[in-house]
């Protein structure tokens, strides 16, 4: 069958009610955004184990075409084989390319991060909802690296477990039909990170502090979603992620993903490119040597299955991977390991999408002559707003209000983002503040100029964005009072 998008559809097939595949074409194609598709019955006999048809809706499938979801180019001015290259689909692997060089010249020791930010470009098939899905994107990742939890156990004598640090489970507690989640509202908690974490307490610590982040810039709680993904959808590195994903006009949809990836990363660059990825832990070599030998061979012999594990899944012959395990755990024992790592990746392009859908409000407020009219406000959080305050003098023809006006402008400038409007009523400026998101207006006026008493000369009026309550304050007192309020 063919399927149109046009009003009404065709009942063939000759049944007296709807041919049951015209149904499930229907709906399967009404599930992905066409209203009204036309189905157009090609065949009617039943089709079993076939290529040409879709097994969900028996639609006519077309012949397999080659997708490429990474951009080719070529670098240098030959079109040559030998100078292909692709760019990049996400910005981590040059910290991994990197990590031994930041090690060593940065003299850090485990558990330290990476981070950066920057373009990655996806050939996406259908990019759409804005800039939500684009082909070219900014990402932030930070590779945050940790020992092993043979090697805590090594050094503490135990692996904390992270249900036991939050008092509550780290497994979804509730699910519903597009996402589980986590149901209820997030521990208020803040555990400071201790030597005896394992990966689940640090995979633990990092969700809670990317979600403390997002509260912080604007987004409530309320508004995200944590979707820890089963077994079946992880990634064969994966020992767990998880999305945090907010509510969109469109849907609720990922921000950002939060992954325990283990030694994976490093241990692939180590294979491919032949040099050493793992570290060095005095700390770890000491505590080895006092070790009861029944420790010693527990200990061993996990670090040596998980190594065997990754390198059987890598494709690596059995003689040849029972050989590399052994030789790991033998430089565990001398204080040798590669690091683990906890992956935070988010798109900026997504979380200003959501900063925008979120700060977005439409209010009724007075006019100039006190008429209640609609206002759109954007209630950016002052520390994400792209202008702090807006200098209004309240004429634009009084030299002397221009002139102070512009004064506590480039007396405030030094700290803050800045704007200065004389053009228009008072009313109307504020509202072009609102509608950018300014938090905060300072105006000008005669009472700044001591006109009306020398208690009220050299202050202003400053106006709250949500609130519109107005206050005077000395302009002395601007730039310490405006600074605590955007922090």
């Amino acid at each position: 069958m063919d399927v149109g998008n046009e009003s009404g559809s065709l009942n063939l097939g000759g049944t007296k009610g709807l041919n049951p595949a015209v149904k499930i074409a229907q709906e399967f194609y009404k599930r992905r955004g066409i209203p009204n598709p036309v189905v157009i019955v090609l065949r009617t006999e039943r089709q079993e184990n076939s290529q040409q048809f879709n097994p969900e809706n028996g639609s006519l499938l077309t012949e397999p075409r080659q997708f490429n979801l990474m951009f080719k180019t070529y670098v240098g001015p030959v079109e040559d084989p030998e100078n292909v290259a692709y760019l990049r689909p996400e910005t981590a692997q040059a910290i991994f390319a990197q990590f031994k060089t930041v090690l060593e010249v940065s003299r850090q020791k485990m558990p330290f991060g990476i981070c950066q930010i920057g373009k990655a470009f996806r050939n996406e098939i259908n990019p759409r909802n804005f800039t939500f899905r684009s082909r070219e994107f900014e990402q932030m990742e930070l590779e945050f690296f940790i020992k092993p939890d043979e090697a805590v156990d090594a050094i503490c004598g135990k692996v904390a477990n992270a249900a036991d640090i939050w008092k509550e489970s780290i497994e979804p507690r509730t699910s519903n039909a597009e996402h589980p989640t986590s149901g209820s509202q997030p521990s208020t908690l803040n555990p400071q990170p201790q030597p005896d974490w394992g990966w689940e307490a640090w995979h633990k610590y990092w969700v809670e502090q990317r979600i403390r982040w997002y509260e912080s810039i604007g987004l409530p709680r309320a508004s995200l979603e944590e979707y820890w993904q089963k077994k079946d959808e992880l990634a064969h590195y994966a020992k767990a992620t998880v999305d945090i994903l907010y509510k969109f006009p469109f849907g609720t949809q990922e921000l950002e993903g939060i992954a325990a990836r283990g030694d994976f990363d490093l241990s692939q660059h180590q294979r491919f490119s032949g040099k050493p990825m793992g570290v060095f832990d005095d700390e770890l070599k000491a505590a080895w040597a006092r070790l009861e030998e029944a420790k010693t061979k527990e200990l061993g012999q996990r670090y040596h299955d998980a190594r065997l594990k990754y390198l059987a899944q890598m494709g690596v012959a059995a003689e040849e991977s029972s050989k590399q395990a052994r030789e790991d755990a033998d430089c565990l024992a001398r204080g040798n390991y590669i690091p683990h790592v906890i992956e935070p990746s988010a798109g900026v392009d997504r979380l200003i999408l959501a900063l925008i859908c979120h700060a977005y409000c439409e209010d009724q407020a007075p006019d100039e002559k006190g008429h209640p009219e609609t206002r759109v406000v954007m209630r950016f959080h002052p520390r994400i707003a792209p202008i702090k305050v807006a200098v209004f003098p309240l004429l634009k023809n009084k030299p002397d209000l221009v002139n102070k006006a512009k004064e506590v402008r480039d007396l405030l400038r030094p700290h803050l983002t800045v704007f200065y409007d004389e053009a228009g009523a008072i009313g109307r400026r504020y509202r072009r503040q609102d509608e950018a998101g300014t938090p905060f207006g300072l105006t000008i006026d005669f009472e700044t100029l001591g006109e009306k008493g020398p208690e009220l000369k050299d202050t202003v009026t400053l106006r709250d964005r949500d609130s519109m309550k107005q206050e005077r304050v000395k302009i002395g007192d601007l730039a310490p009072l405006l600074l605590e309020k955007v922090r």
